[in-house]
């Protein structure tokens, strides 16, 4: 921490002017997303670039990107400094080719899923439409019709 942070926010100043937990914090802290130094009463100081990283953490939650990809994210920039406008453009770059993929899987589950609640029935095992007897049963557990729908879709793409 430079000597103009020397001192820090304390936990709860971050918690406050950050709007999430201090258990929430705590736990970032434990899985590397945000650092703090101790005073000399032991107690934790975050550097005002926790801030941002919060509010990036946030964002990233929202948009349903895994701690795990924005901790790898983080990796990448420089400890104790806010990210300038080159970090977030790429950040953003990453996550909106991820963001992309995912609504494109989505829209296939979407359509998948207007095919069995169209007929109303909502049930695979009696549909005499899509499944007449119970016959697709035979042919392994789970969303059988559901994941072969799928791996069509993807043949034709």
């Amino acid at each position: 921490m430079s000597a103009q942070n020397q001192q820090g926010l304390s936990v709860g100043e971050v918690a406050m002017r950050s709007g999430v937990a201090v258990s929430a914090l705590h736990f970032y802290e434990r899985k590397g997303l945000i650092a703090s130094d101790r005073s000399s009463g032991n107690q934790r100081r975050y550097g005002r670039d926790v801030l941002r990283r919060v509010a990036i953490i946030r964002v990233a939650q929202t948009l349903g990107i895994p701690l795990k990809e924005v901790a790898a994210l983080f990796s990448t920039l420089p400890q104790g400094r806010i990210a300038d406008k080159e970090h977030w453009r790429a950040m953003a770059t990453l996550w909106t080719e991820a963001l992309d993929e995912r609504i494109r899987v989505l829209n296939r589950l979407k359509t998948d899923l207007d095919g069995c609640i169209g007929c109303g029935c909502l049930s695979m095992r009696h549909c005499a439409l899509f499944n007449p007897d119970d016959t697709v049963a035979a042919q392994g557990t789970g969303a059988v019709l559901l994941a072969q729908r799928r791996q069509k879709q993807g043949e034709g793409d």
